[in-house]
């Protein structure tokens, strides 16, 4: 089969299309014939060795976490999923190539109205919304959130899952994509470009902060006592945190087939939707990566199998 691999940490030419043999399933794992590969800016953080100190990778290995595709094979202990069937999910590893192994616990069957670009776009990022908003910060109907590059991946989904349960939502972006937020629910958008936030917004609830840095550091005096930022950036500034009287936390998101059913049902219920940024072939995965590199993109970059 065809697949990106990389043999050493470096910048995106380190990513080579290459023939490697296709994986086996093991007794309690899935083959997923792979229709479409997410690409997230965790997937060049770890091919970078940002991540090396805490996620060291094995060399050579194929990078990728977001997957949709068809159930080619199962193993002899898996009992939720049968071959040809439609899924998406989160892999440990291994999406930008032409089959994957997943776990039946970290992938759910495919939302029935999303094709399979579209949903590979949503594991990683959905998954980490809902969990920053209600397993960690335990967001409330009529309380206040500020969400960070709200137009990004984990944005767009945080800003309607805080919408959905009820929130009053505040979103950071810039001017070409206010118009994109308001449509997903936010009720504030504020150009980061002209307007310092903390200007602006004061007494909130819960701090959704995908960004780190000098954003982190300007988001605890926002937050009202007792209040909560929650980052999947960096970690935070504790004793800062505490001197404004507020609490903050670093989260990473753990996959779960319960939540991508759940995820699902929004979607197919038309309560949440996904948005791609641009399509690339796997043999451009490096075109792919630095496009999510630049920074600044709204919504999802998939690579895309031959159909």
């Amino acid at each position: 089969m065809q697949a990106i691999r990389v043999h050493q940490y470096g910048e995106s030419d380190v990513l080579k299309l290459e023939t490697v043999a296709q994986p086996e399933p093991q007794p309690n794992e899935v083959l997923i014939r792979v229709h479409a590969a997410g690409v997230n800016p965790f997937d060049w953080k770890i091919r970078s060795g940002f991540v090396k100190e805490v996620l060291p990778m094995p060399m050579p290995y194929t990078p990728g976490m977001d997957v949709a595709g068809t159930v080619e094979a199962i193993g002899t202990d898996v009992k939720a999923f049968q071959v040809g069937q439609a899924v998406y999910g989160e892999l440990k590893m291994g999406a930008y190539a032409e089959f994957a192994i997943a776990s039946p616990d970290t992938i759910a069957l495919k939302p029935q109205t999303l094709d399979f670009v579209q949903a590979a776009s949503v594991p990683m990022v959905s998954m980490t919304a809902y969990q920053a908003l209600f397993d960690h910060a335990d967001l409330k109907p009529g309380q206040t959130v500020l969400i960070h590059a709200a137009s990004g991946g984990v944005g767009m989904f945080a800003v309607q899952f805080a919408k959905w349960k009820g929130a009053h939502v505040i979103g950071t972006a810039s001017a070409a994509n206010a118009d994109f937020l308001r449509s997903l629910g936010a009720d504030q958008v504020i150009d980061y470009h002209a307007t310092p936030f903390e200007q602006t917004v004061q007494n909130v609830d819960v701090v959704l902060d995908t960004l780190g840095g000098g954003t982190q550091a300007r988001s605890y005096g926002v937050l009202k006592p007792g209040g909560i930022l929650i980052s999947t950036a960096a970690p935070p500034d504790t004793q800062e945190a505490q001197k404004q009287g507020v609490r903050a936390e670093i989260m990473s998101m753990e996959p779960s087939a319960s939540l991508l059913e759940q995820i699902a049902n929004l979607l197919d219920s038309g309560q949440v939707k996904t948005d791609i940024a641009q399509t690339f072939p796997l043999s451009e995965a490096r075109q792919a990566q630095e496009l999510s590199q630049k920074g600044h993109v709204r919504g999802k970059i998939v690579l895309q199998m031959s159909a």
